[in-house]
């Protein structure tokens, strides 16, 4: 696959180099839980303070990114589950990340537990709902009733 090209490449004025390093410092990606969700909003905050004629066009670009990414992260976070129990929230978000049932033996920790909650047998914990809103980027309350 030989067909990665600089998506930036025709953004005028942008020192791919000096992006470069700066996309290197700040190893932006999508954000999926809380906390990279605030050390995100800490770059922002430090960009914002720099002023429009204080940033490089480089900064303007990852703070432009990083934005985008915040956004994203948010929109999910608040997203409205639909009506049902947290099992219910807990397979449909299974389903839309394509994630099989070993996915979440780091939160739960064996298939057993996880064969346990799925069918109803036993419920989730407070700390698993934790791990889970972490993990899928959402209010823990959508897997407690």
């Amino acid at each position: 696959m030989n067909t990665l090209v600089p998506i930036a490449a025709d953004a005028g004025g942008l020192n791919p180099a000096r992006y470069g390093r700066l996309l290197a410092k700040v190893a932006p990606k999508a954000i999926e839980t809380e906390r990279e969700n605030t050390a995100a909003l800490t770059i922002v905050e430090e960009l914002m303070a720099k002023g429009d004629d204080g940033r490089t066009r480089e900064e303007d670009v990852l703070l432009g990114l990083l934005i985008d990414l915040i956004g994203n992260y948010e929109h999910r976070a608040h997203e409205p589950f639909p009506e049902g129990s947290p099992v219910d929230v807990l397979r449909m978000l299974m389903e839309s990340h394509k994630l099989r049932r070993a996915d979440l033996e780091p939160i739960f920790g064996t298939r057993a537990r996880i064969s346990e909650v799925l069918s109803g047998a036993r419920g989730i914990s407070k700390v698993q709902a934790k791990k889970l809103g972490e993990r899928f980027g959402v209010s823990a309350a959508a897997f407690l009733s």
